[in-house]
């Protein structure tokens, strides 16, 4: 069928800027996947052949998220299959019993994106030992958990590929301190991994988002959306990225072209790290942005 009459057909089809049919074949599970990051990076491997298995809290808006992918790719070549599986990364026995119910399933388990995690801002005076707790279980916990056990259960004697989830944490992340911490462990997690895993055919990367208009920035106070309105004058690109701009980065750690990274992180902030005081930014008059997701919304909280 000629391109212009599939789009006809599939009018949110996801315009990824990889092959079609990378992931034929395959199945690659996503953690936070009913929402933000996760359910456009989602879209992006069911877009490429992949059969994802969608795992997250919340039922509903993961069986939301399944209907999308039903509706977007239904009838493209390749096209994988996609189940839902209601898990709490920070509890064992229930990781455990997911990834066993993801193999019985859909057979194997070829990729990984930890894509699940949650913060609240407060300054580290004011975060109680259950705020903190909360936080580093859910960022580092449950991404160790996930990780061993597709290492466990299929990676180890079949090989795969891991890719987790950081943040802009280089000199440390005030007002997050909790997300800083549990990021810096994930960080140096992915380079443990890397080294103790690689014999098994197994990669572990990482990438590390900055301030990405992702769906998760509207969970904050209306304090902390006006902070982050001022951002993007901080960025040396002087604007936020695209929830695709990430998951780009992460199909790419997951896919065969990445076949000899391993614990490595891959940075998609605009450069922000590299800004400096001594440095005024000027204004941005070229920078061009990549948006393949077609049900892609920016946060309302972003607006100004």
């Amino acid at each position: 069928m000629p391109e212009s009459e599939t789009e006809s057909i599939l009018p949110n089809r996801y315009r990824s800027v990889f092959r079609e049919n990378l992931f034929r074949g395959q199945v690659v599970l996503v953690t936070g996947a009913g929402s933000g990051l996760g359910r456009c990076t989602a879209h992006e491997l069911a877009s490429l052949g992949a059969s994802v298995a969608l795992v997250g809290r919340s039922e509903e808006k993961l069986r939301s998220v399944a209907a999308e992918l039903a509706e977007d790719h239904a009838g493209a070549a390749g096209h994988g299959t996609h189940k839902t599986y209601v898990c709490d990364i920070r509890d064992e026995q229930q990781v455990k019993q997911t990834i066993a119910q993801v193999l019985a399933e859909l057979g194997r388990i070829d990729g990984l994106f930890n894509c699940a995690g949650g913060q609240f801002p407060a300054k580290l005076e004011n975060i109680s030992l259950n705020g903190w707790d909360a936080v580093v279980r859910n960022n580092l916990h449950g991404t160790f958990l996930m990780s061993r056990e597709c290492y466990k259960q299929w990676m180890q004697e079949n090989g795969g590929a891991i890719v987790n989830m950081l943040a802009d944490i280089w000199g440390g992340m005030p007002g997050m301190g909790h997300s800083g911490a549990a990021r810096a462990g994930v960080w140096n997690f992915t380079e443990t991994a890397a080294c103790e895993w690689g014999h098994s055919g197994v990669r572990v990367n990482a990438v590390a988002p900055g301030w990405i208009a992702s769906a998760g920035m509207d969970s904050y106070n209306e304090e902390y959306q006006a902070l982050l309105r001022t951002l993007k004058q901080k960025v040396p690109l002087q604007r936020f990225g695209t929830e695709s701009e990430l998951a780009s980065a992460a199909v790419f750690l997951l896919s065969e072209a990445s076949a000899f990274i391993n614990g490595t992180v891959i940075r998609v902030d605009g450069g922000v790290p590299n800004a400096r005081h001594s440095w005024p930014l000027p204004e941005a008059d070229r920078t061009v942005e990549y948006n393949g997701f077609a049900r892609y919304q920016p946060p309302r909280g972003l607006q100004d």
